[in-house]
């Protein structure tokens, strides 16, 4: 026997508890996020993606970087249903995803999703990304349903 549960509208988590921190390697991600472009990092020499960003890449050994804009879609790959605030315990829905990025090669980055039902989300869930302001005047990318 199994029992339904209604959780009704997923929403993001709220952002003024949300610090980012960057270093060489991850700053041209955050910066483009301000700018509200999707980029990942790409090895310039044999074009694998990778992320999170790193030093050297883990195919060729390059060092060499680019940070391609991305479209800004992709799909569900894996995701949890919440319902209480991780640090406050306040009670609301929200749904980290997993989302597989679209021409990113299989570069994979976690957000919350919104626009629609927690239980009405799927694997494979066509998303779009979303900007978030937090903090000190950052910006990080969620994703809404399509």
């Amino acid at each position: 026997m199994s029992t339904s549960i209604a959780y009704g509208p997923a929403r993001l988590l709220p952002g003024e508890r949300i610090h980012i921190s960057t270093n060489p390697d991850t700053e041209p991600f955050w910066e483009a996020a301000k700018q509200h472009r999707l980029t990942a990092c790409q090895c310039a020499s044999c074009g694998q993606f990778r992320m999170p960003p790193t030093p050297f890449c883990p195919n060729c050994s390059s060092k060499e970087r680019n940070w391609p804009t991305l479209p800004g879609t992709g799909e569900v790959f894996s995701y949890a249903i919440c319902n209480r605030h991780p640090a406050t315990g306040e009670e609301f829905v929200y749904v980290p995803v997993v989302v597989q990025l679209d021409q990113a090669g299989g570069v994979r980055l976690v957000g919350n999703l919104t626009g629609c039902d927690a239980e009405d989300i799927e694997i494979g869930m066509k998303v779009t990304v979303e900007w978030t302001d937090i903090c000190d005047g950052w910006v990080i990318p969620n994703f809404r349903v399509v």
